[in-house]
């Protein structure tokens, strides 16, 4: 039996077929573009490869292909009785997900690995901020994925996944330096690990490090497919730089080369969010955000999110439908949130709703609740900063600015030296 780029036994008839699965597996795994193709040639060699169809079902899921993805996943699901138990698991993990089953899937995903712990497409499913456990909805989520990527990262050895992987769980619990120095490791290894370049500029993001940050990302970005996965967020990192260097144009030509709905090519849900929390950061910089930005973004939001359900995007909806006005989305969202933090996604949303009104003391009361537990809402503490600076802006309207300060200096010290807010320097 062959082996894959990993080492595992493979069910597969050719070594072509493997090839092309590897080299999809090193595309998908490193956020670049044409990891569909690789996987698609795969199988077209193979029309019996259940793992080759399990990796183009998951493919297609991260470029938003979700009818495509199913079917994909139902033909690995159809070929797979004769499989080893390995190979049958991985393709129940990744099924699991696609029929929005995540608690079941991040349980059989982590209890798989103990047993098959270089299965690195089933591994990633829980690797990171936007996976598994980072959309958990529980309190400690970056403590269990620091816990998850360390137990994997022996097994792996000299390899630049697993590296940028572990790199971003030591980021997001505050081990900065260590973080760096994997990180840079790993893109020694490969250098076009977009996933590795993304959690470079959180740590350079951590450490405070604009002017370094801004043009190791730019020229990084530079000859980045804007197909790729990470295309359009990385954008975002590269327009939040700007923004805190004070160069407002280069943070609205980021915004409308590669952020924003009309010009964005990622995943709907990175679109919303990273663009809702650039337009209102910027607002609470000092920046005048045109009135039809929000509205577009309350329309497109209305059309890729009518239901409630995924905490982090209905959070950012909730934003931009009280930037917009659109009060009766606005309150379906605060009516009817559920999912993995509905609960918290309530109260911020009523709070958008007092900010959008100037109503200040609402606002607090509202965001009370929430900043206890921020990390249940999802995302990096680089995304979760919206919360962190909303809060400390409501605070100085409320003329309580020592209290703004101290909470800037506890929760985030990392901003609190040149807070990006314009109601500080006032």
């Amino acid at each position: 039996m062959l082996r894959d780029s990993y080492g595992n036994e493979i069910s597969v008839e050719s070594q072509a077929s493997l090839d092309h699965y590897d080299r999809g597996t090193k595309l998908f795994l490193g956020a670049d573009f044409g990891a569909t193709d690789a996987f698609s040639s795969s199988v077209e060699l193979d029309g019996g490869f259940a793992l080759g169809y399990a990796a183009l079902a998951r493919s297609l899921m991260m470029s938003g292909q979700m009818p495509q993805a199913k079917a994909a996943i139902s033909r690995a699901q159809d070929l797979c009785a004769k499989l080893d138990t390995r190979q049958r698991q991985h393709i129940e993990c990744i099924a699991l997900l696609l029929a929005g089953k995540p608690n079941e899937a991040r349980a059989l995903v982590k209890s798989h690995v103990r047993d098959y712990p270089r299965d690195a497409l089933v591994a990633q499913l829980c690797a990171n901020v936007f996976g598994l456990i980072g959309f958990s909805g529980e309190v400690g989520r970056e403590a269990e994925l620091l816990a998850y990527t360390s137990a994997l990262l022996p097994h792996y050895g000299e390899d630049w996944w697993m590296m940028s992987m572990h790199a971003l769980s030591l980021c997001e619990t505050g081990q900065i330096e260590a973080s760096s120095k994997l990180m840079e490791k790993s893109l020694a290894l490969n250098s076009r690990n977009a996933n590795a370049a993304h959690f470079k500029s959180h740590a350079q993001y951590e450490a405070g490090e604009v002017a370094a940050g801004r043009s190791y990302l730019n020229d990084w970005l530079s000859d980045y497919d804007d197909r790729g996965v990470l295309h359009g967020h990385l954008s975002w990192h590269s327009a939040l730089w700007a923004l805190h260097d004070n160069d407002e144009a280069a943070m609205w030509s980021a915004i409308d080369a590669g952020v924003g709905p009309k010009s964005a090519k990622g995943l709907p849900i990175n679109i919303l969010t990273d663009t809702a929390a650039i337009l209102y950061r910027a607002e609470l910089a000092g920046v005048t955000v045109a009135a039809n930005r929000w509205s577009e973004l309350s329309e497109y939001a209305t059309r890729f999110f009518p239901e409630t359900g995924q905490s982090f995007a209905d959070m950012h909806a909730a934003l931009a439908h009280a930037m917009a006005g659109n009060g009766d989305r606005l309150a379906h969202i605060s009516d009817t949130a559920k999912g993995f933090a509905g609960d918290l996604v309530r109260p911020v949303s009523r709070a958008w709703q007092a900010i959008a009104r100037q109503d200040w003391s609402t606002a607090l009361e509202e965001l009370v609740q929430v900043m206890g537990s921020t990390e249940r809402l999802g995302g990096s503490r680089a995304q979760r900063d919206l919360l962190e600076l909303t809060y400390a802006n409501v605070l100085l309207k409320l003329g309580q600015t020592e209290e703004a300060r101290r909470c800037l200096t506890t929760r985030r010290p990392v901003l609190s030296h040149s807070p990006p807010i314009a109601a500080l320097h006032l």
